[in-house]
């Protein structure tokens, strides 16, 4: 009993050195606090959002606003799942299997559609950029398919042993997006 009660003593000691930031300080971990960064709409994604959307100058002060609802809609919906980690040394990838809203599909859709129905977006006989986007935003704002997209996150440890995610590509915020040309 004594034996016993001395390793229960041992093993919770042990635990309760553990370091909390060890346990999170994993290229998992990390990708999954990006990721839900995402899915929360945590200040910083908003921030980001926010700037990318007043950058866009074919929107109005309307569109943009709908435009950025869209996404946080796409973001706050985006589910995933970690498929894989592989470390070697002081990198390391993660498999990322993505599930967001399908915005390639509707935007190749209404430009289909823009080019066999321009005539309905001819205002006083000139093309109605506004009109459109207006409709391409509507359709994405209705749009309910979604798409799953793969992405491979790479990490780096530092000095210090902490893991960070290296820069994310173009082509790989595209698929976060929901616009991804697959």
């Amino acid at each position: 009993m004594k034996k016993l009660i001395l390793f229960l003593t041992v093993l919770m000691l042990s635990a309760c050195s553990l370091n909390i930031d060890d346990i999170d300080n994993t290229p998992t971990k990390k990708v999954e606090e990006y990721l839900n960064n995402y899915q929360s709409l945590s200040s910083d994604v908003v921030n980001d959002l926010d700037i990318v959307v007043e950058r866009e100058t074919t929107f109005n002060l309307e569109q943009k606003n709908i435009y950025r609802k869209i996404m946080k809609k796409n973001f706050s919906n985006m589910s995933y799942n970690v498929k894989e980690e592989t470390i070697n040394a002081d990198s390391a990838e993660v498999e990322v299997e993505i599930n967001v809203y399908d915005y390639y599909k509707v935007n190749k859709a209404a430009d289909n559609y823009l080019l066999e129905n321009r005539d309905e977006f001819i205002t006083d006989g000139v093309y109605d950029e506004e009109k459109f986007i207006n409709y391409k935003l509507d359709k994405m704002e209705k749009n309910t398919d979604k798409v799953k997209y793969t992405i491979y996150f790479n990490l780096s440890k530092d000095d210090k042993g902490d893991w960070s995610l290296n820069e994310v590509s173009d082509t790989d915020e595209e698929k976060i997006l929901g616009i991804y040309a697959y």
